[in-house]
């Protein structure tokens, strides 16, 4: 039996030869970017890469070592595209003639704003959190007709709710941004902390009919629970429910919906913070047709599209670590229409002006479909 020490000695020796040979393959993988920088050809190259592997692999049999091959170069051929973009990736026009860098967002005194809902929605709070209480506004009935308006020029900036701490991903947000020619210039958080009101003078034990959005039902339940009497009905949003109730003019019928809603519609609060999370938040965006972003812009959102392949989505993501840049949310969907093929939503730390980022994507760019950039806030 060979000796330890001998055994790792050789080693060393051999991995000695491989950062010499792994050194000298970068120095290539610079000329051909250099090339590639003068003819205007993709760095990434599948095909190229594929016949590549199956030259290195055809005449292995032991199945471990094949595997083991080709995924040692695999991934050597990903670190050799990852310094390739390094040295193209300020030179990639995507970026600067996609978008523009300001020292803050047009806002004054004749911009208007579009929400959905109705006044005392938590939309609606966002956007005066986000513009100030003397903001131009307007709301329309559905999330879409939001983006919609925005795609016709019609409002500056748009409000959508997009994550909330307790419910998760709103549904559909992502892909309406996806679908119109619109951006993500900003973001606003708002706490959720329903109440509980009625008709003024209206008591606890006169109460039969509980009007909300399904959510508010759902995050109250502990606090319904206690009521089973009580009949709850859905409406589209907390703010309808107070205005419902208002309207009515009946002391039996309640609603469960935000402070601002209850006093905007004249009731009296019966109970105040009746969710069952104290930590309950939404995060809305604040959208614009304008392709913009802050200096102080902290956070890209992108979106992109990879095959139903072993290793695919993990081969993007290394670009942000070979960059060192921190991944804050990723979602996934299905295609419609394109069999086992998945659609991601990715949040990373940054700014478009960053090289890291534009490095990343870079990268990311050129080896995924239906690539894009959503904003940068």
């Amino acid at each position: 039996m060979r000796d330890l020490m001998e055994i790792r000695q050789q080693i060393d020796e051999i991995d000695q030869k491989m950062l010499s040979l792994f050194k000298q393959r970068m120095r290539c993988s610079a000329d051909v970017a250099e090339y590639k920088r003068g003819t205007g050809k993709a760095i990434y190259d599948p095909v190229r890469e594929r016949q590549k592997i199956d030259v290195l692999t055809k005449d292995e049999t032991e199945t471990i070592i094949k595997k083991s091959v080709e995924e040692m170069f695999l991934q050597m051929m990903s670190i050799s595209r990852r310094y390739q973009y390094s040295l193209l990736s300020q030179e990639d026009a995507y970026i600067d003639g996609t978008f523009e860098e300001v020292d803050s967002l047009d806002i004054n005194e004749n911009t208007k704003v579009v929400y959905q809902g109705i006044p005392g929605a938590y939309q609606e709070q966002a956007m005066v959190q986000y513009f100030g209480e003397n903001v131009k506004n307007f709301s329309v009935p559905e999330f879409k007709d939001v983006v919609k308006t925005l795609d016709r020029g019609e409002a500056d900036y748009g409000v959508l709710p997009i994550e909330n701490t307790s419910a998760g991903t709103v549904s559909g947000i992502y892909d309406m941004i996806l679908d119109y020619d619109i951006c993500v210039v900003g973001e606003e958080s708002v706490d959720v902390r329903h109440v509980f009101a009625a008709l003024p003078g209206s008591s606890l034990e006169q109460i039969e009919k509980v009007y909300s959005h399904p959510q508010g039902l759902m995050q109250c339940k502990g606090f319904l629970d206690e009521h089973p009497e009580w009949e709850q009905v859905k409406v589209a949003n907390t703010a309808i429910s107070a205005k419902k109730v208002a309207d009515d003019g009946k002391n039996t019928k309640a609603a469960i919906c935000s402070e601002r809603a209850a006093k905007m519609y004249g009731l009296q609060i019966l109970k105040r913070e009746v969710n069952d999370e104290g930590n309950n938040t939404t995060r809305f965006v604040i959208m614009s047709k304008k392709k913009q972003y802050r200096k102080d812009a902290g956070k890209v959102s992108i979106s992109f599209s990879v095959p139903h392949e072993s290793g695919s989505l993990y081969n993007i993501l290394t670009h942000f670590m070979f960059n060192n840049v921190s991944m804050s949310n990723i979602e996934s969907r299905p295609l419609p229409g394109r069999k086992w093929e998945y659609g991601f939503y990715v949040d990373v730390i940054g700014n478009l002006n960053d090289p890291a980022i534009r490095n990343a994507l870079a990268g990311i760019k050129e080896e995924t479909k239906d690539f894009k950039i959503l904003g940068n806030f």
